[in-house]
């Protein structure tokens, strides 16, 4: 199946849609990411927080796919923010994963209240210059954090991966980005719990458009120029998670998508600019 990628502002290449792992885990979760490496998947976003490094890495050494084909992302935890911590942790990644280099590095949280993300991405940028990550970025970050490490390091991040689903459009932060030629990645693109795929107006295009409700919403992030992350622990609908790129919505249709989004829309109300990471 051919998954289109978007170039990053560094140069380097990435694909359109990736496998989220969060709570994917053990020998159940090894063997759903190797059916879904053998569906299409490239794109493998996990993090040390997740608990799935290392099962990814292994489904990577079974699948009998070359390692240059795959885009393997993992992010730092917060507890890890100073310098020295920052190379240690990737590095340590890299064991668990046993793995030589990630094509993409993020900074989990800013953790604002912390104020230590500068010196997370110094490290960052030192771990780029030894061949240990080729692409660096950062997650949940606000416009505020974006432009301090522009200012301070003079370089842009590569990818902010957010929130953004149909009930959380987060469109102001998807502006952002693109302003700082950033690309956006979405986390949950789907929401937790499968609501959104059961709302009417879903269903309806659905059925216009001869795709599952999953797909509209992944023809929407797509639409916006969003890179989505769905986890699926089923083979059927993980397939149809990349059956994506063979039509387009219609301008009114993604304009009643956005309709959905809601005042209190977050998951869990993590709101980067108060959230404190769990360690």
């Amino acid at each position: 199946m051919l998954i289109e990628k978007v170039m990053l502002n560094d140069g380097n290449m990435m694909p359109r849609v990736g496998l989220g792992t969060y709570e994917v885990r053990g020998g159940q979760g090894l063997n759903q990411i190797l059916a879904a490496i053998q569906s299409g998947y490239r794109l493998l976003d996990t993090s040390t927080n997740y608990d799935s490094e290392g099962i990814v890495g292994e489904a990577i050494r079974r699948s009998g796919v070359r390692r240059s084909e795959f885009f393997v992302t993992t992010k730092l935890p917060g507890k890890y923010h100073h310098y020295k911590d920052t190379l240690d942790a990737i590095q340590e990644s890299l064991c668990r994963m046993g793995l030589a280099y990630f094509d993409l590095y993020l900074i989990h949280w800013p953790l604002p209240q912390r104020n230590l993300y500068d010196e997370a991405w110094r490290a960052m940028l030192t771990a780029q210059q030894l061949g240990l990550v080729r692409s660096i970025g950062v997650s949940n970050f606000e416009p505020q954090h974006l432009d301090h490490l522009i200012q301070e390091t003079g370089v842009v991040p590569a990818v902010n991966q957010i929130e953004v689903h149909p009930y959380w459009i987060n469109q102001r932060m998807i502006d952002e980005n693109q302003k700082r030629n950033i690309v956006t990645e979405a986390w949950s693109p789907l929401g937790r719990h499968n609501e959104a795929k059961s709302e009417a107006a879903l269903v309806d295009l659905a059925r216009k458009y001869h795709k599952t409700p999953s797909q509209i919403i992944l023809r929407w992030h797509l639409d916006k120029g969003v890179v989505p992350l769905p986890r699926s622990q089923n083979l059927a609908h993980q397939r149809d998670n990349l059956a994506v790129f063979d039509f387009k919505l219609m301008h009114q249709d993604m304009a009643l998508i956005d309709t959905l989004t809601q005042k209190n829309g977050r998951i869990d109300n993590q709101d980067p600019n108060t959230y404190e990471e769990f360690e």
